[in-house]
């Protein structure tokens, strides 16, 4: 506190970073006095606290793919807000507080920036993400996957595992390549079953043909610098869109989907789509 008490002496609120860092400096006393005075925010741990950062964490990509600035805003702060509890708890438990927190995060940006900060050269994004890789291995990680989250969802997995690969060279030569790939894995997923006769599929073979699949598809979005999560994502919104105006329009008709045959249904899906 000491820091921004000198800061705020010298009145570098007049300048944007003088705002920033007095406003940085408000949150760590707003959240000091909840703490000490709010009866749930004393009850909270580093693990209550968990799901409740994830929740927030999806709510800002809402507001991100929305385009929503003002959403986004909101969502930061409470992401930020976030963060500063994790640290204050941490420094009850006198493990760490905030400002290790941020020097260890400066420290290692600038270990892992050596063509800014060192003798080191990377001319492109992909030398850069090289660089990355062989420097967290001498970190300490065992191996180039060993930095992605055992709990991501499975389709952010596996964008995160094909971009590690590519940082060590493990990747494919042309994005042609790639498709012939997913086109190999579409095959070896319709060989599992008769589409006239599903019940003879084998559920453990299919389940691992369609895995594969998929995260070819993956890989070939990846080459074409499109990100799949946010197009799944994007055809989500999409879909809950169209379908509500469907339940809108067929309520304004005094009719309700679950009463109507597909031919009706097709007619209000259609006309979602034009609208």
């Amino acid at each position: 506190m000491l820091i921004f008490a000198f800061m705020n002496n010298l009145n570098l609120d007049e300048s944007p970073r003088g705002r920033q860092l007095q406003a940085f400096n408000r949150l760590l006393d707003v959240m000091d006095e909840l703490r000490a005075k709010c009866p749930w925010d004393r009850k909270q741990t580093l693990e209550s606290l968990r799901h409740l950062t994830i929740e927030e964490t999806y709510e800002l990509s809402d507001a991100i793919l929305k385009g929503e600035l003002q959403e986004i805003k909101k969502e930061l702060g409470d992401i930020m807000l976030h963060l500063v509890f994790y640290a204050k708890i941490a420094s009850e438990q006198q493990a760490f507080d905030i400002a290790d927190v941020l020097n260890a995060q400066c420290d290692k940006l600038i270990f892992r920036h050596p063509h800014i900060y060192g003798d080191a050269t990377a001319q492109t994004e992909q030398e850069v993400k090289q660089n990355w890789e062989k420097l967290k291995l001498k970190e300490g990680n065992k191996s180039v996957l060993g930095g992605v989250p055992s709990s991501l969802p499975a389709l952010v997995k596996a964008m995160r595992i094909q971009e590690k690969a590519r940082g060590v060279g493990f990747d494919w030569d042309d994005k042609t390549e790639v498709w012939k790939k997913v086109q190999e894995e579409l095959k070896e997923f319709e060989n599992e079953f008769n589409i006239a006769d599903t019940t003879t599929v084998n559920r453990e073979r299919a389940t691992a043909e369609l895995g594969d699949l998929l995260f070819s598809l993956i890989n070939f979005a990846r080459f074409l610098d499109l990100n799949p999560e946010e197009a799944l994502e994007r055809t989500n919104l999409k879909f809950i869109s169209r379908f509500q105006y469907m339940e809108s329009e067929a309520a304004k008709a005094g009719k309700r989907l679950q009463d109507m045959n597909l031919e009706e249904m097709d007619y209000y899906w259609n006309k979602a789509k034009k609208h």
